[in-house]
């Protein structure tokens, strides 16, 4: 079935339900929240019409708001009825250029999120305005251009990484490979996986569909890292945003929460096959207006969820039984890797007082996070430091660390402190 897909900018007239926007401001420079910073909404299809007024907080956040979106329904089949509305939001804070982002997307029930990166005025940069294009489900892009899911490796001259290792930045070239106009972009590597899925998948969707969705995205790649596939051609950037090469990522884009829940538990993950060392390089459509035997079906892969499938299910079923789940075995750019079990009160050690002391250096900037003496010991002030972070992260406030806490922890620091400096 053939399907004509337009962008409507859904207006309040089809948007009769709610979804939730939440905004965070920082400094671009170096990650800091902005307080105080004037953030208005408005429908992309009405910019002059305000509909909110948010200030953010001493941590860089807005309140988070509801605002109209088409019925949940629309994003559960594919077809002409746009699943989303679109508003711009626009921030202004003294000492900063004023950015604005257009095309910032809102599905029924679920909370998006928007980060608002400010430029200082003293580096001079002009006012940047951002437009974000339709979810690939939803326009027209260019069908994946066929590869084997198994790169060869040892031709003379070839550079392939010993290990799987999760990387701490990829540059996205933001164009075709062979576009030397097109601008790369350095993006931490979490980051760019809750882009990609945000703009290739609807949040709406059961979580096993997010899960196997995702976990084919974090699988190609790394294959991209693994090999370093790109770097082998002449290129100097590990992957680019043209859906004919590899997957759409766009520049400023809001990502949702449940998508971003899934990374934080995952991204250390790929997938394998017996005997075979690279991660796969997991190809994918949408299985309406293009099909693709032998790989995942976006739109089949939701159905499968629906009826209760695992993650590990959906996947087999497209991919073969052969397919299985690995985990890398190493996480770049973290000052100290997850300790293998979850910390909690009446937990101590080295751990906990490098978590405290993290914490501290985070509190520095978002000071509702208490103060804490890095003891090494795990008590009710360590939980309560923990809660707060969560809170402030979008994390359960649960004021356990587990993986997707360690790990979020760890960046935060990582991005503050200084101790890795994107280019």
């Amino acid at each position: 079935m053939n399907v004509s897909y337009v962008r409507t900018l859904e207006t309040p007239a089809k948007a009769v339900e709610r979804g939730s926007l939440l905004v965070n401001v920082t400094d671009r420079e170096n990650s800091r929240p902005v307080p105080n910073a004037r953030v208005t909404v408005a429908y992309t299809a009405e910019p002059g019409g305000v509909i909110e007024e948010l200030y953010t907080n001493s941590s860089g956040q807005t309140d988070t708001v509801e605002l109209p979106a088409p019925p949940l329904e629309y994003s559960m089949e594919p077809g002409i009825s746009q699943p989303f509305a679109e508003y711009t939001i626009t921030v202004d804070a003294e000492g900063f250029e004023p950015y604005s982002v257009s095309g910032s997307d809102i599905f029924s029930g679920e909370t998006s999120i928007q980060d608002m990166p400010l430029e200082s005025v003293s580096v001079q940069a002009e006012p940047e305005n951002i437009v974000i294009p339709v979810n690939t489900l939803f326009g027209d892009f260019p069908s994946k251009i066929p590869e084997s899911e198994i790169k060869p490796v040892g031709q003379p001259g070839e550079i392939v990484l010993s290990r799987v290792v999760v990387p701490e930045i990829i540059v996205v070239h933001d164009g075709a490979p062979s576009d030397p106009t097109a601008k790369d972009y350095y993006v931490r590597y979490s980051d760019y996986i809750k882009n990609v899925a945000s703009s290739e998948i609807y949040s709406t969707w059961p979580r096993a569909t997010l899960e196997a969705n995702i976990l084919a995205i974090l699988s190609f790649t790394m294959n991209r890292v693994y090999t370093e596939w790109y770097r082998n051609q002449g290129y100097d950037f590990t992957i680019t945003s043209s859906t004919a090469y590899d997957h759409k990522w766009v520049n400023g884009r809001n990502i949702f929460a449940s998508i971003s829940d899934v990374v934080d538990e995952i991204f250390d993950r790929y997938l394998s096959r017996p005997n075979v060392k690279q991660p796969i390089l997991t190809q994918y459509c949408d299985g309406k207006r293009v099909t693709c035997p032998n790989w995942l079906s976006q739109w089949g892969s939701k159905y499968l969820g629906d009826q209760n499938y695992t993650a590990l299910e959906i996947l087999r079923y497209y991919y073969g039984d052969s397919m299985y789940i690995n985990s890398a075995e190493e996480i770049s750019g973290i000052p100290a890797s997850w300790p293998g079990a979850n910390l909690d009160i009446g937990s101590s050690g080295q751990k906990v007082r490098q978590l405290q002391e993290q914490l501290n250096l985070i509190g520095e900037y978002y000071n509702a996070i208490p103060v804490l003496v890095p003891d090494g010991i795990y008590g009710e002030r360590t939980a309560e430091a923990v809660r707060v972070f969560q809170r402030l992260v979008g994390l359960p406030q649960t004021g356990i660390v587990d993986f997707p806490t360690w790990y979020r922890i760890s960046d935060r620091y990582v991005r503050l402190s200084g101790i890795a400096e994107l280019v």
